[in-house]
């Protein structure tokens, strides 16, 4: 009886995780060039179940295997699903999205605490112009070229499909973009942001740039409330059966130690 509360309150804390993913989901509904996570649960592991109590039934004396049992999940890792978004026009200059390669991102510096400028990978094209004329995201994330950061003149500019920056009828810069041949090495860092590990592997960029164009996230809020309700439901089967488990306890402990 003891080992259900412990399977049942163990089930409740793997499900709270869970939430928290679909949660966030949710939450960046709107989030451009957002990705959504999912996640994929393990068999925790086995236990061999071995009869104790009809030994005698064994031509060497000795308790007898029954197999293998699993008490419980647990949550093996949190896949983020890189598949593109949907395109939308906003007709904005400063807008770029990448369309027709999902390992592909946008460079951007940022610093760290030690005012030392790192690059990161973002899909999140809804950039602008600061004051000095630089292309930034809207957190103020430097966009990075091939040369750099890139510094415009006014936002009458045009990006073309191969990503050069044309001002004036001259090339400023090329805007960098990193492929990757294996985005689910990539980590989320925050404000949209990912950073790359040591398992990934650079690669050739198949896809166009779109100017005026911005990439949704690839969230679907109807599949997002379905898996949250599910969660839920599970959630609280789990609970009535530690209700359930309890009240047995309590009658053993309370009634049947009385005999």
């Amino acid at each position: 009886m003891i080992r259900g509360l412990y399977t049942s309150g163990y089930s409740m804390l793997t499900l709270n995780r869970k939430m928290d993913v679909v949660a966030n989901n949710m939450a960046n509904v709107n989030t451009n060039g957002f990705k959504k996570d999912t996640v994929v649960f393990e068999e925790f592991s086995e236990v061999l179940v071995k009869r104790f109590f009809d030994a005698g039934n064994v031509p060497s004396g000795r308790p007898a295997n029954v197999g293998e049992m699993a008490l419980y999940n647990d949550i093996a890792q949190i896949h983020t699903d890189y598949t593109q978004g949907t395109l939308e026009n906003t007709g904005l200059s400063t807008d770029v999205a990448i369309n027709g390669d999902d390992g592909a991102f946008f460079c951007v510096a940022v610093p760290d605490e030690n005012n030392v400028f790192r690059e990161y990978y973002t899909r999140d094209g809804s950039f602008k112009l600061d004051a000095a004329g630089r292309l930034v995201t809207r957190d103020g994330h430097t966009v990075m070229g091939i040369n750099g950061a890139i510094v415009l003149e006014g936002s009458e500019f045009v990006i073309s499909e191969n990503g050069e920056v044309i001002q004036n009828g001259v090339t400023v810069d090329v805007l960098r973009i990193r492929k990757f041949e294996n985005p689910e090495s990539l980590r989320k860092f925050g404000y949209n942001l990912l950073t790359a590990t040591e398992a990934s592997v650079d690669g050739v960029f198949e896809g166009t740039l779109q100017q005026g164009f911005v990439e949704r996230s690839n969230v679907n809020s109807v599949y997002e409330m379905v898996d949250m309700i599910n969660v839920l439901r599970a959630y609280e089967s789990n609970q009535k059966m530690i209700q359930y488990q309890d009240s047995t306890l309590e009658k053993a402990v309370n009634e049947v130690g009385r005999l």
